[in-house]
């Protein structure tokens, strides 16, 4: 007689995790099914929040501009200085002469004697404009040898309180000798500097610092004619920006011989950089669309492609049917076929610099008109089409009441609930295995205990 099992085929482990796994199989089909979803989902959302975080902080810099219509200026001498224009700028010619520059004062005391520290007192500084400030001596001596040297007034003067970059000094060494150099941090006449030396005690350092000292650089404004020079409009300023025509910024960097004539600054549209900023209207606009094409797609069978993670999803598609709806309104009675920009099938722009410069030159405002501007969301001052793009973005992407923070809320909440889930399916696994390892074990021993059995009969069997 021979047992139908085997003790040496039969493995209790195996047939236990076989068993445990048949037990919670489904289950844990699910769970895995739903946690590769939300997973997916999560991707998805951080994608889509740098997809509209990009599109706005383009729509930003959009509004950042006066207008996206730009203007250009030049002088007719390059070497005088240069010149742009904003959006506020009127086109013309202008005559302008550059009759001086504006400078900073600089002046040089030529080898100033060393001093016992007890010498040292306050030397006040002073700047045309009214800044002044005090330098103590006293505590100047920063390497304690008992005398001030050069460098250490240099030092004291540029780290004094009351300082803050209104005037400069160092010390410079040529031709064997060494100058304390003083160099204003104000532009024009208003950064001339004068030292009072009375408050310090009598010594060779006051009387060289209250006598008059080397100017390398005098201190005066810049003097500019609009129109002819004596004849114009003089303006006297300390700086070499000139502001004085609305909207047209003016660099001057070199002064006119006199007898030269006038320059030219020329104003006019700038067609090329109006079109470069239409443009990037447009690329930032495609490239969300691509974004959300790609987190919109289905499967595609031919392709072997998933849908994306959110082919099903109605508000993912109500926000890219908004967004196509907003760019096709009509904003001041201007709309984007208008400005050369078309739409093609699959939501891609394009613009046409022809159409967009020849419709300008017809209707100045119409870039402003449908643009407006982004504005504030929270204050409710966007205007056009920025305006309204920059509102629905913020409906997706508002860090507390955003559908995105929504919808990542709610994704987490589901993860949670999906990994307490596993968590108690890997105690029902733990605890089947143990079960079914505990009964296969034991039907093991009983194997094998009956094999020994039928063992000794078969002996008896045939010793008789």
């Amino acid at each position: 007689m021979t047992s139908s099992i085997s003790a040496s085929s039969l493995d209790p482990a195996t047939t236990a995790t076989q068993l445990a796994t048949a037990y919670t199989q489904q289950t844990q089909v699910l769970l895995d099914t739903q946690t590769q979803a939300a997973k997916a989902t999560s991707t998805g959302l951080s994608q889509l929040s740098s997809a509209l975080s990009t599109f706005s902080s383009a729509l930003s810099g959009l509004s950042s501009k006066s207008s996206l219509s730009q203007m250009s200026a030049s002088l007719s001498n390059s070497a005088i200085g240069s010149a742009t224009a904003t959006s506020s700028a009127q086109a013309g010619s202008y005559q302008v002469y550059v009759q001086q520059l504006a400078t900073k004062n600089q002046v040089a005391f030529q080898d100033l004697p060393a001093i016992p520290v007890s010498s040292g007192g306050s030397l006040g500084v002073s700047l045309a404009n009214g800044t002044s400030f005090n330098v103590n001596l006293s505590t100047a001596d920063t390497d304690g040898d008992g005398t001030l040297s050069q460098t250490e007034i240099a030092r004291a003067i540029n780290q004094a309180p009351g300082n803050a970059g209104s005037m400069t000094a160092m010390i410079v060494s040529a031709g064997g000798t060494t100058q304390l150099m003083l160099s204003s941090g104000v532009s024009g006449a208003g950064g001339a500097i004068t030292l009072d030396a009375s408050a310090l005690p009598a010594s060779a350092l006051k009387t060289t610092l209250s006598g008059t000292p080397n100017t390398l650089v005098a201190a005066q404004d810049a003097i500019v004619w609009l129109g002819a020079k004596g004849t114009g409009i003089e303006i006297q300023q300390g700086s070499n920006t000139l502001t004085a025509i609305a909207g047209v910024t003016v660099n001057l960097t070199q002064a006119q011989g006199a007898s030269d004539a006038p320059l030219t600054l020329t104003v006019a549209k700038d067609d090329s950089g109006t079109t470069s900023n239409v443009q990037k209207f447009v690329d930032a606009y495609n490239a969300l669309q691509k974004s959300l094409t790609g987190l919109t797609a289905n499967a595609d069978p031919k392709n072997n492609t998933a849908a994306a993670a959110f082919a099903s999803d109605s508000g993912v598609q109500s926000l890219v049917d908004r967004l196509g709806n907003l760019v096709r309104n009509t904003y001041g009675g201007v709309s984007l076929r208008n400005l050369g920009i078309s739409i093609d099938r699959n939501g891609q722009m394009s613009l046409d610099s022809t159409k967009l410069s020849s419709y300008l030159a017809t209707k100045p405002d119409a870039l402003d008109s449908f643009f407006g501007t982004a504005g504030s969301v929270a204050s409710g001052t966007g205007t056009g089409a920025l305006g309204d793009l920059n509102k629905l973005a913020d409906q997706w992407t508002n860090s507390t009441t955003g559908q995105i923070k929504q919808r990542q809320d709610s994704v987490q909440t589901l993860q949670k609930s999906i990994s307490d889930r596993q968590t108690r399916l890997d105690a029902q696994y733990d605890a089947a295995y143990k079960r079914y390892l505990a009964q296969f074990t034991a039907l093991q021993t009983l194997s094998a205990q009956l094999d020994q059995t039928s063992s000794m009969l078969a002996g008896l069997s045939t010793s008789s």
